[in-house]
């Protein structure tokens, strides 16, 4: 069965990491094919964020028992409806929804790996996750070139049309390869905690994920403080909870602690870094710098960006036996620091900004393949799903931490009246990433917990 679930869980996990990955290349197609205005087709993207994000603690519940499979199903079905959203000509509100949807491929990734660590053998088990957690990375890589040609070629309907292929495919997969679970006592939502742990996360990700409602302070504070106060409350609650949707004392110990608060900052300095780099080689030549790649090219670029990803992903577990999981996710971090820093040195050359993007994608691939393993020290096998959903919303929240990083850097060294940033406002930018990235190593190198098997 390992030989062929495996694959069938990497290949589900990627074409959900694509379907994720369609909304960033379309944003300006879809405003001006639907006439609609950039921020609000941003939000054909920050949708999918959210609702990855929000969904994984419950579908980590729902996972942890005998309805594991029905619940992978069931997701993948949805993804399936909201491809179709997608795809036929509806009102740009449907393709919002449909983007929703989509985004629930992403909040699969933990369940796909709890169904590693119940059904292979160890060993096979510890490079299968790793491999599932780098998903995201070589998704990046494969959906970005595909689907700006696809636009380019058929326009934007065909291109979602790839998404919504890529779901129906992962479906087929996931219902021929998925194995049975065992039964037992179905698993009982904590209603009251999702409702209240979704809207402290929406707060916080809309905060972080919409610059422009900074625009209106006292807003943007009050959603902020509202938010804390919401997942205050909603702390109290699970700690009162007979069946919680996660398990605080669980998440409160030290190893786990440390594990999600590393991956929250250095999601910050990994994605500040990637959609600087992705919005360095697309520069118009009349900025005088930067390489005006169009759509299409600037998609291949990110090639390197995914292939170094999988291979950190294949190499991680290999090194992890000869060192440690600290001294792994260390070395990721300095690869990380190191393609700033070429990245600051080199950015005229195409070649060396291209060689900054692949040891980025190397890094990343090292930290989210070995976080697994820092993340799931102690935990029993039935809170695999819902320990790694958490760990997804901290990812999630770190990244669209450095999104909007990154785009308020660059606006505060846009001049007056100029579109865009100098170029020094990119080399300082690409330098902020390396305080996070340091806090990050730091977090981790605390980390005394003894070795997992």
């Amino acid at each position: 069965m390992a030989d062929r679930l495996s694959p069938a869980l990497v290949g589900t996990a990627l074409a959900g990491a694509v379907i994720g990955s369609v909304g960033a290349p379309l944003i300006t197609p879809v405003a001006t094919g639907m006439h609609v205005s950039l921020d609000a087709a941003q939000w054909t993207l920050t949708v999918t964020l959210f609702s990855g994000a929000i969904a994984g603690p419950v579908l980590g519940r729902l996972g942890s028992g005998p309805y594991r499979r029905a619940t992978i199903l069931a997701t993948l079905a949805l993804v399936v409806a909201g491809g179709l959203l997608t795809v036929l000509p509806l009102p740009y509100a449907a393709l919002v929804i449909g983007r929703g949807l989509q985004g629930l491929g992403v909040a699969v990734g933990a369940l796909l790996m709890s169904v590693a660590r119940a059904h292979l053998p160890p060993e096979r088990s510890t490079s299968t996750i790793a491999a599932l957690s780098v998903a995201s990375t070589v998704g990046i890589g494969v959906g970005y070139p595909v689907i700006s040609l696809l636009d380019q070629l058929a326009g934007l309907r065909a291109a979602y049309g790839f998404g919504f292929l890529l779901s129906a495919v992962a479906l087929v997969i996931a219902w021929r390869t998925l194995p049975a679970e065992a039964p037992g006592e179905p698993p009982r939502i904590d209603v009251t905690g999702a409702v209240l742990l979704a809207l402290g996360t929406l707060g916080i990700l809309l905060v972080i994920a919409e610059p422009t409602i900074w625009s209106t302070p006292w807003l943007a504070a009050g959603l902020l403080a509202g938010s804390a106060v919401v997942l205050a409350v909603w702390a109290f609650i699970e700690l009162r909870t007979a069946v919680p949707l996660v398990n605080l004392r669980l998440l409160g110990q030290g190893p786990l602690l440390r594990a999600n608060l590393a991956i929250l900052v250095a999601g910050a300095g990994l994605y500040l870094l990637f959609s600087l780099f992705t919005r360095y080689v697309q520069t118009p030549e009349d900025a005088h710098y930067g390489f005006a790649l169009p759509g299409v090219a600037a998609g291949a670029a990110l090639i390197p960006f995914s292939l170094l990803g999988f291979a950190a992903g294949r190499a991680v577990p290999r090194f992890i036996a000869r060192v440690t999981e600290r001294w792994t996710y260390a070395v990721s971090i300095v690869i990380a620091a190191a393609s700033a820093l070429l990245f600051a040195a080199g950015n005229q050359s195409l070649a060396l900004v291209l060689v900054a993007i692949a040891l980025l994608g190397f890094a990343v691939g090292g930290v989210f393949a070995v976080m697994p393993k820092l993340v799931l020290v102690g935990v029993p096998p039935e809170e695999t799903a819902s320990v790694l959903s958490i760990n997804q919303i901290a990812r999630s929240i770190g990244m669209a931490v450095g999104s909007a990083l990154a785009g308020l850097l660059l606006a505060a060294a846009t001049p007056d009246g100029a579109l865009l940033p100098t170029q020094n406002g990119y080399l300082t930018t690409a330098l902020w990433a390396l305080p996070p990235l340091a806090v990050s190593a730091l977090i981790i190198a605390t980390n005394r917990s003894p070795r997992t098997s």
